[in-house]
């Protein structure tokens, strides 16, 4: 039978057998999990990350952005999660799928692009986990750095 809304539960880690009606939410693990709201009974897992799915809680009720597109499974389902509704959205070819992947691919790939080059920016003063850099104090280390960057040193 077709869900018309799921009933969101925070939970450590998922359960093995889950339940109809049911979205289940690990905030620590960063996923939600849910049987398919087609009936199909097909576990869908939505990874909860920068790249991936957004989740949204209000009052206690779920909203993932984006759709739930399941162009793996044989019901091929496609459906949007708000506010712990469920509304069905449309069928998509399979070039649609293939468009939204590609674009979510490029999503990715500009994420990443960006978080590297934060880092890169930020590599001079990378910490140890002692918390200095390179065994020297602080400030020091900063002052050795800065004194490079303007001396290439």
């Amino acid at each position: 039978m077709k869900q018309r809304f799921l009933k969101a539960q925070f939970v450590q880690f998922i359960p093995e057998s889950l339940e109809d009606g049911v979205i289940y939410v690990s905030r620590k693990y960063g996923t939600a999990t849910h049987r398919c709201c087609c009936g199909c009974g097909q576990e869908v897992v939505t990874p909860i990350g920068p790249t991936n799915w957004s989740l949204q809680v209000t009052g206690g009720a779920v909203t993932l952005y984006p759709s739930i597109g399941n162009w793996s499974l044989p019901c091929r389902s496609h459906y949007w999660i708000r506010n712990g509704g469920v509304e069905w959205a449309g069928t998509m070819s399979a070039q649609e799928v293939q468009r939204g992947r590609i674009a979510d691919q490029r999503i990715r790939d500009r994420y990443f692009a960006e978080a590297n080059r934060q880092k890169e920016i930020n590599a001079p003063w990378a910490e140890t986990q002692t918390g200095q850099t390179h065994g020297r104090p602080d400030w020091m280390d900063r002052a050795w750095q800065y004194f490079k960057l303007w001396f290439g040193a």
